[in-house]
């Protein structure tokens, strides 16, 4: 049996921020989320997460994982005291303790599983993730033997300058023999130099304490400022960026380009400079999007162009046109071989299949068939200053430069709109619509002049 305790009670006063330091985003998810997702394949029989700071507020920010226990750490005195917390609540239990911070979150499910896999082999009560570090400044030191035997742990600031030309450091990751543990958890003490419980101090008292050293460092680091949030996300932009590229993408200058690690690529796409892809979107093979866009939450099917514009919440069918200058929002669905071109908005409407709104049109709460063509500057008057309406075109119709559809309105099929009509009732079939004042010409008609 397993159970899994989280460290998540700490304001993270360097964040300089009233937000709890676990609930800070990185790359579409909080740093604790991304804690919880790298053991989620191991199924612990239970998951604890200690909090304090703002208690509630991270609460409510995990209600989407099931099965999770809360433990209040009412002072944060340590991460031994954080630990001891978890006596009545894990009284009785017999199996091993897997214990992470919230703030480290670049922890791969590989290396939590090895550790795991080595504290069941040699039947450790203890072991601890390791790093070798070239600079280990920041860091607890830990001394082993040949054997990778801990001998002794050392924090940062109670170090000699000797202890501290050991590039061995704590990654504060552990796994322990839970009844070992709650054995020696009472005896802690906080003679130190910040009066504060160390659950390192324990290793003094188990036996045997393993260490593993991670083969990639970068998987231990920490977020404690705005400095290091953005360290660790450049590193897992990098991760994200080069898998995409190994598995058949085209990141051109990937640097300017973003991409969160639950969107996904099908091959052959290619993704130009200064676009950024959020969220659960999925881009098709095939596909080209940017430069300078925003895919959020959106499924881009194959071969689509997106340029120069902001997808949101939205689908977009195969051999479709984007932009540039476009924006789709509110659950738009585009069908295919579409073209919503420059300066267009698209909000909770639905196109069909071959249907074009080129340019300078606004289609809001709108039902649009297939093959139908949205003139220059048309716009759906969806909003009648208390509620919004919908808007229906059949297939085939086309609407004229200039148009205005004051919803609730219905047009039927293969209707014409003439350019400049302002549309207010229902249209049948096979129509045309002519709604605008007639012309009229004054011939020799000049403005009279002022008197002086």
């Amino acid at each position: 049996m397993v159970a899994v305790a989280i460290l998540a009670a700490g304001r993270g006063t360097r964040m300089k921020s009233d937000l709890p330091k676990v609930l800070h985003s990185l790359g579409g998810l909080t740093l604790v989320e991304r804690v919880l997702n790298s053991f989620s394949e191991m199924k612990p029989q239970r998951c604890l997460v200690i909090v304090g700071y703002q208690g509630d507020r991270v609460k409510n920010a995990l209600n989407s994982f099931g099965d999770l226990e809360f433990v209040e750490q009412t002072q944060q005195l340590g991460t031994g005291h954080a630990v001891q917390q978890l006596l009545p609540h894990l009284e009785g239990f017999t199996g091993d303790l897997l214990v992470l911070n919230g703030d480290v979150p670049l922890l791969r499910p590989e290396t939590i599983k090895l550790l795991m896999q080595t504290h069941k082999q040699y039947q450790n009560a203890c072991t601890l993730l390791t790093a070798q570090l070239l600079n280990p400044q920041g860091y607890g030191r830990v001394f082993c033997n040949g054997q990778n035997l801990v001998k002794e742990i050392v924090e940062e600031r109670d170090c000699t300058p000797a202890q501290k030309q050991n590039r061995r450091v704590n990654a504060g990751i552990y796994c322990f023999n839970w009844p070992e543990l709650a054995k020696v958890l009472p005896k802690l003490q906080s003679n130190n130099d910040q009066q504060e419980y160390y659950l390192t101090d324990v290793c003094s008292f188990l036996e045997p304490v393993m260490a593993v050293d991670v083969e990639d460092y970068q998987e231990i680091l920490g977020v404690n400022d705005r400095k290091q949030l953005a360290s660790v996300y450049y590193i897992l932009q990098t991760r994200v960026k080069d898998a995409w590229m190994a598995a058949g993408a085209t990141l051109i200058d990937p640097d300017s380009i973003t991409i969160d690690d639950t969107v996904q690529l099908q091959p052959d796409v290619i993704i130009e400079p200064q676009t950024h892809l959020r969220g659960k979107t999925l881009i098709g093979s095939g596909s080209r999007i940017g430069p300078g866009s925003l895919i959020e939450d959106s499924e881009i099917g194959e071969n689509v162009t997106v340029m120069y514009s902001v997808v949101t919440n939205s689908i977009v069918g195969a051999n479709s046109r984007i932009g540039p200058y476009a924006h789709l929002r509110g659950d738009v669905k585009v069908g295919a071989s579409c073209k919503v071109g420059n300066f267009v908005e698209l909000k909770n409407s639905q196109l069909g299949s071959s249907t074009n709104v080129a340019h300078l049109s606004y289609m809001g709460d709108a039902t649009v068939g297939s093959r139908v063509n949205i003139g220059a500057g048309t716009i759906t008057a969806n909003y009648d200053g208390v509620n919004k309406h919908a808007t229906l075109i059949g297939d085939g119709t086309k609407t004229g430069s200039n148009s205005v559809l004051v919803a609730p309105l219905t047009l039927g099929t293969d209707v014409t709109i003439a350019a400049g009509s302002v549309v207010t009732e229902d249209v049948p079939d096979d129509c045309l619509v002519i709604a605008r004042a007639r012309q009229v010409v004054k011939p020799a008609w000049r403005l009279k002049s002022q008197p002086e």
